[in-house]
């Protein structure tokens, strides 16, 4: 028990969360600056692959409990120039501090924001999304669930998305996860995916490292996708 223990603290209080698609409910430190890099991720889909580098996201803590998020990748296809894709900048607010603030019980936060228009055919219009976020514990796993929804960049379609990760402690610096997670647009195919992966941290500084493979579930998701990237953080002071 002690072991178990000291596993489940370690992974409560490290951030970077690379490589899901959702989110916790933490946010970073204020005058901090979290660092989420994806440098190498690939997707193929229908035996077309597509390259993604970089996919960054930024999270600067205004104050306690309160951070900005902006987000944006960089795709290019085969045969085609790069695209800029998916980018927004969002809210993020911790409600209810829990287990990732080291309290007990669930953590609440929401993550609200624009999503700023795209150089993808179609996706040059402003969008919205937002969504809600519980992190919680069931030993020995630690799971974060997403549930929200908005309007898309293409014609303000309305959109659901869920999203649940899951994670398990096996070293110290070391954390086995899986996600399962989806998007639904009116007039649109579903798309639904998983994934599994790893978050090492390589010593004590701030700095993780993770790989993942995510597998489609619907005939709006990639077949697969590959991720390998890092997260770092540092302060900024006036």
């Amino acid at each position: 028990m002690p072991l178990i223990a000291g596993l489940l603290l370690s992974a409560s209080t490290a951030w970077g969360y690379r490589p899901f698609v959702s989110t916790d409910a933490a946010v970073a430190e204020p005058e901090e600056m979290e660092i989420e890099l994806g440098y190498f991720n690939l997707e193929r889909s229908r035996g077309k692959t597509t390259f993604i580098v970089p996919k960054v996201v930024l999270n600067y803590g205004v104050i306690r409990d309160v951070e900005v998020v902006g987000e944006f990748e960089v795709a290019e296809p085969a045969h085609e120039g790069a695209q800029l894709v998916d980018p927004g900048v969002f809210l993020k607010v911790v409600l209810k501090e829990g287990m990732l603030q080291e309290q007990e019980g669930i953590g609440v936060a929401v993550e609200v924001g624009p999503l700023l228009p795209s150089t993808v055919q179609g996706e040059q219009r402003l969008g919205f999304e937002g969504v809600g976020i519980l992190s919680g514990r069931l030993l020995p796993f630690t799971y974060h669930l997403n549930v929200g929804g908005g309007v898309n960049r293409a014609e303000a379609n309305p959109f659901v998305i869920w999203g649940l990760i899951v994670e398990l402690p096996v070293l110290p610096r070391f954390r086995l996860v899986g996600e399962v997670n989806g998007e639904s647009a009116r007039g649109r195919p579903a798309d639904n995916s998983g994934l599994f992966g790893f978050i090492w941290q390589p010593s004590s500084s701030s700095l993780f490292l993770d790989a993942g493979i995510r597998r489609g579930f619907s005939a709006g998701a990639p077949d697969w996708q590959f991720t390998m990237g890092l997260t770092f953080g540092f302060p900024i002071r006036p």
